[in-house]
This record gives C-alpha cells, structure tokens and sequence, in this order.
C-alpha cells in the first residue's frame, strides 16, 4: 500500500469519471497540497491517474500514451502492451507505482508487476493510500444513493480524505 496518495476511478451511465487528491508526503511530512496526479490522454478520449512517486509519474503517463497512439486509442490493447513493456523494464518494475486508466468502456488498474486488473463489477478502481476508503465509500454511494458519477467521486474521495492521514481533500476531477 502508498502512502501516497488517492486515486478513484468509476464509469457509470455512459460517463467515465476520475479523481484525485492533491497531497504529495514523504514520510509524515505534506510536501505539496495540490498537485495534480490526473489527466487525459489520447485527444481527451481516457483518463489516468497515478499513486506513486511524482517523477515516475510523468514517465509512466508518456510511455502509456505512446502504446495509446501505437495502438489507436484502444485501451484493451494498449495496457497490455504497456503492461508488459513495465514489467520487462529493468529500471521501470522497480517503481511502486500504481496506475488507474479508463474510459467508457473499460477500467484498468495497472501496476509494474504487469498486473492488469479489471474490477469485478468493471466500475469502480481505486490505488493509493486512501483507495481502501474511497472505494468502500464507491460502492456504498453506488448502491444506496442517486449520484451523478462525478459527485459519487467528489464525495467518495472528501470521505477518504476525511480519513486518510497521506489523503487530503483538495480534489481534482475529470470526466468523459
């Protein structure tokens, strides 16, 4: 697990959604308060988001779209082509690093041990320290309430935030 940060991702009704604290640590000591560890690539078709070390952030999100362009958009094929392009990586596996991508279709949680892993109900992803929280707060919202899936994400990381000591509650969000 990270302490590092918090990632949700959710597709519902047509819309894919991410989301994003801001806090960057090292050790018990707050960094930074409002990073952004979201985006989107591939002329805005997918979202990304990241629970790791920040400067192997941009690394993994550039070589990630490069398979996006190689393999025109399709996200299927793109993390398994990425995925096996990090594990191979002798410098790259050894990152601890997590990373969430999505579109309206599909979800993805990727990892450097070439873990491609769809979620079993394929909507709801969450990586970082706070993902335990965010993703129960998810699933609850998901099922007892009738959210917009970007106010599920707002609430479900504001929960985590609430919770998380390496979590904090300036929230950054994308949608398709």
């Amino acid at each position: 697990m990270f302490e590092a940060t918090t990632i949700l991702g959710y597709k519902a009704d047509g819309k894919a959604v991410i989301g994003g604290d801001g806090q960057v640590t090292f050790g018990d000591t707050v960094l930074k308060s409002n990073a952004t560890k979201i985006r989107t690539l591939y002329e805005g078709q997918i979202l990304a988001g990241f629970a790791g070390s920040t400067a192997d952030a941009f690394n993994l999100f550039d070589m990630f779209e490069g398979f996006l362009n190689e393999k025109r958009g399709d996200l299927f094929k793109s993390v398994i082509a990425f995925s096996k392009a990090w594990r191979k990586d002798k410098h790259l596996r050894q990152l601890e690093a997590m990373m969430i991508v999505l579109n309206k279709e599909h979800i993805f949680i990727l990892s450097g041990t070439g873990d491609v892993v769809e979620p079993q109900d394929g909507k709801i992803a969450a990586i970082g320290s706070g993902g335990n929280y965010a993703i129960s707060a998810a699933r609850a919202l998901d099922k007892h309430a009738n959210l917009a899936p970007v106010d599920l994400v707002k609430e479900s990381l504001q929960i985590a935030g609430e919770l998380c000591i390496y979590t904090n509650t300036n929230i950054k969000i994308l949608e398709l």
